[in-house]
């Protein structure tokens, strides 16, 4: 199976990452990558850059040796109603939104709590993608997640970092919901969460684990830039319509 795209990459800016843009570029065109994302945390975050860094991404080039640069953020969640720390004049003027929970930003909730912040931020239609959504500092209710996935056209990330250095205790949760994709027809992107450039691309444990699920490769919207750039002109992406 081949990942052509990796839409969750950390620089510098996000303050514990250690790698520039034009770095990763070069390491995505060492692999083979088409597409990147270039998606680092909000300003919630510990050391996150400022809403002004997120929204300066214009002077990025489009293409740098040769790999399509997606310009965008990997959003907070700061509140069980889903409101994000970037504000929409920034958001709809990006190509790629993630939204997640982190315990950096907030303290998690209970279950229902933390699924009800989900379900909300799934409704903003510049959100693209939930990161980590297997985290188990943050217990949800997968399946009610996964239809709402499937409802607003959001897609669920397989977080290959939460099975390699962060989020111990993730791979029973990302298991569970990635056949609940799998028995719904919800696309899953497998993305590395990279921190340093070295990691763009990385997703082997990720797709270990859609091989054990036995994920159909049509779900898996990264192995496919024709299926991914379909996706984002249907959510309305400027750069894409």
């Amino acid at each position: 199976m081949e990942i052509l795209i990796d839409m969750h990459n950390h620089t510098i800016a996000s303050g514990h990452a250690y790698s520039t843009v034009q770095e990763i570029a070069v390491e995505a065109n060492k692999k083979g990558l088409k597409f990147i994302g270039i998606t680092d945390h909000g300003p919630k975050m510990p050391g996150g850059p400022h809403v002004y860094h997120i929204a300066n991404q214009r002077v990025i080039p489009e293409k740098i040796y040769g790999v399509e640069i997606l310009k965008g953020v990997e959003a907070n969640i700061m509140d069980q109603e889903g409101q994000l720390d970037v504000p929409e004049r920034i958001l709809k003027n990006l190509d790629i939104v993630i939204a997640g929970l982190h315990d950096g930003c907030i303290e998690p909730w209970d279950i229902d709590g933390n699924t009800k912040a989900l379900l909300n931020v799934m409704e903003n239609n510049y959100v693209d993608i939930i990161s980590h959504p297997g985290n188990p500092i943050f217990p949800i209710h997968k399946e009610k997640f996964v239809l709402k996935a499937k409802e607003t056209k959001t897609l669920i990330e397989i977080n290959n970092s939460s099975f390699r250095s962060s989020r111990k205790g993730s791979k029973d949760n990302c298991y569970e919901i990635a056949m609940l994709c799998k028995k719904h027809g919800v696309p899953v992107i497998a993305n590395s969460d990279s921190h340093i450039s070295f990691d763009v691309g990385r997703v082997d444990k990720a797709i270990e684990l859609l091989e054990e699920v036995g994920m159909p490769e049509e779900l898996i919207i990264n192995t496919c830039v024709h299926r991914f750039t379909n996706y984002l002109k249907d959510k309305g992406k400027t750069r894409f319509v």
